[in-house]
């Protein structure tokens, strides 16, 4: 019974979502410009682990990114030129959601085009289907030689 305890501990406190442990000394004291830095971690992505916010990350970069943040705040900088620097110092890449601009527009009308050209298409191909399905009426002539044909294979059948 312990085994099984022990075991199950393990399991859950393994699977428990892992979050980055913030170094105390890195937490600012004024509680509104610490949000405003949690907020602005997690806007950066972690360069070494690319897919994680820097305020989920553990990683020595993410760490001095995330001191970074602090000190930009502290010394009175507005989030917006908080990223502004991030971003020109490592590049777009670093932000987790990119900027509407010239060079990201297909990262952000891709999905949208595809979606209306497949759309489209798909509308096309079943509009021209359905125009070829519809059968053409037979003209008299043709029904009265079709039913000659369906006697004369009645009476040979």
């Amino acid at each position: 019974m312990f085994r099984w305890v022990t075991v199950l501990f393990l399991v859950l406190a393994l699977a428990a979502p892992a979050h980055a442990a913030i170094d105390p000394g890195e937490r600012l004291a004024d509680p509104a410009l610490e949000a405003r830095a949690r907020d602005l971690s997690k806007e950066l992505r972690c360069l070494v682990c690319q897919n994680q916010s820097i305020d989920d990350s553990d990683a020595e970069l993410a760490q001095d990114l995330r001191r970074l943040v602090r000190q930009r705040l502290a010394a009175g900088d507005s989030n917006a030129e908080v990223l502004d620097y991030v971003v020109e110092r490592y590049g777009e890449f670093v932000l987790m959601t990119p900027r509407f601009k010239p060079s990201t527009w297909v990262l952000w009308l891709g999905p949208l085009s595809v979606l209306l050209v497949g759309g489209g298409t798909v509308f096309l191909v079943l509009h021209r289907h359905r125009g070829r399905r519809a059968d053409p009426a037979l003209t008299s002539e043709e029904a009265a030689r079709v039913a000659a044909l369906m006697d004369e294979r009645k009476l040979n059948g």
